[in-house]
């Protein structure tokens, strides 16, 4: 297609869905990865997402009564967000055209978009505009789609592997319906496997392939999800085994190698399993706590900033429950930087697990929250004179250090001395629990704050 003098090339919706697999550039089929030739030609092929496009749902009846509005696909890698578009547009009998917005500039979406209102007006077919990987444009650029998106010149179509709330201009978000995909279960992959096997026309039946069973679960858990994965594994490994071989399970292990879970270290996934690791050792289960320590090293996470969540941790779940935490916490980051990767994870492992069994407490935190928020709403409270100290003859003069207590002449240290400014004399921050360390700590603050209470009670009436 050519928009002035930019040339778009696209599958026009009824091209890519008429059963002939050539492209746009003359390409022939054969030449395409298998994961693209077993794209989906109507929904009754279409893997998972019934809960989205099974027959009844909101958006399956919106297709049917051709009135889809724009929407968000927000789903993992492979999970069918583009070729869910192509089949609305071909249900629908509109026209697609599909930008990425990791190549497309807006310049060349908005030169497409401004014909997309005539082209409504003579043909009676409304323009799909898909843009992949949405959130790559930034909020500026995705302001340009506002005015067509509200006029109804197009149906924008966004996909996108991060949460639109973070990622979406709010106003776009507005005027747009979010649909979430979920990942691909393995009796989906599967049934997408054994299709393509069988699939003379698209798939790899003309090789005359057998596959056990076993070989057929292993692809399934190793798409983890993700449909193009799962028939990318597929691929190479017919080429492995080639014209009627047989697909075994220590051949896909062979072929397959080491897999890589879906991970990104700076998407969504990423802060969801750091928290799912905080939530579990805060929980205190450290079976759990070690899946998702491995699932994030297995995934390449730095195990640095593990180590730096897990310190946080220790200061501010455990805190004075467990001092030693915090000491084993620092003891791992060192012996990491010793010893690298893979030896030095294992006093990861030992540190998540040691902090899941610990006594936990968030009584330091909390208390040092609400300091901090008196120290900067209360203004600069004057230090008591008491307190101060007196380095030269004038500030004695003034009155600097009188009263105060040495604290070692005193039994137990404890003295009547009054610590906090005037304005906040008998404030209490720090609330321990009776658990593990902090029990003992408990039991002192309650003999400091009782004999504090006893000389107060005195010096308000000295004839008692």
């Amino acid at each position: 297609m050519i928009v002035g003098d930019v040339s778009i090339s696209y599958y026009g919706a009824m091209d890519f869905f008429s059963g002939h697999e050539e492209s746009v550039a003359g390409e022939r089929p054969t030449t395409k990865p298998l994961a693209d030739r077993m794209r989906p030609h109507n929904f009754d092929e279409f893997a998972g997402q019934q809960k989205i496009v099974g027959p009844g749902t909101p958006l399956r009846r919106s297709i049917d009564e051709d009135r889809v509005g724009s929407s968000i696909f927000w789903g993992p890698p492979g999970s069918g967000k583009t070729t869910l578009a192509t089949l609305i547009a071909h249900a629908t009998r509109g026209q697609f055209v599909p930008f990425s917005a990791v190549t497309a500039s807006i310049k060349e979406v908005k030169q497409l978009i401004s014909k997309a209102g005539d082209y409504y007006k003579l043909s009676g077919r409304r323009t799909y505009v898909f843009v992949d990987e949405i959130h790559r444009f930034n909020k500026a650029q995705q302001d340009a789609f506002l005015p067509y998106v509200e006029s109804g010149d197009i149906i924008l179509i966004g996909a996108t592997t991060e949460n639109p709330s973070f990622e979406v201009n709010s106003a776009l978000l507005s005027r747009m319906r979010v649909y979430v995909l979920q990942r691909l279960q393995p009796e989906d992959l599967a049934d997408l496997v054994r299709r393509a096997l069988l699939d003379e026309d698209r798939g790899l039946g003309a090789m005359n392939l057998t596959a056990d069973d076993d070989a057929i679960a292993f692809l399934a858990e190793a798409g983890d999800g993700d449909a193009r994965r799962a028939l990318s594994l597929l691929e190479a490994t017919a080429a492995y085994v080639g014209n009627g071989g047989q697909l075994t399970l220590e051949v896909l292990r062979e072929v397959h190698q080491k897999g890589s879970a879906v991970y990104d270290k700076s998407g969504e996934e990423h802060y969801n399993l750091i928290s799912a690791l905080h939530k579990t050792i805060r929980g205190g289960d450290p079976d759990a706590a070690l899946y998702w320590l491995a699932r994030m090293l297995e995934g390449g996470e730095d195990p640095m900033y593990i180590l730096r969540r897990l310190i946080r941790f220790a200061t501010e779940d455990i805190g004075l429950a467990d001092p030693y935490a915090l000491t084993l916490a620092l003891n791992a980051r060192d012996t990491y930087h010793f010893l690298g990767s893979p030896e030095g994870e294992l006093a990861i492992a030992e540190l998540s697990v040691y902090m899941a069994c610990a006594p936990k407490s968030n009584a330091i935190y909390i208390a040092f929250g609400q300091a901090r928020k008196d120290a900067s709403e209360k203004g600069s409270l004057p230090v008591p004179l008491s307190l101060r100290n007196a380095p030269t003859s004038l500030m004695k003069e003034l009155g600097y250090g009188d009263g105060y207590q040495y604290a070692h002449d005193y039994q137990d240290a404890i003295t009547s001395q009054e610590y906090m400014p005037d304005n906040l004399q008998g404030r209490q921050y720090y609330r321990p629990t009776d658990l593990g360390r902090e029990k003992k700590i408990a039991e002192y603050l309650e003999r400091f704050r009782s004999y504090r209470h006893e000389i107060m009670n005195q010096k308000k009436n000295p004839s008692d």
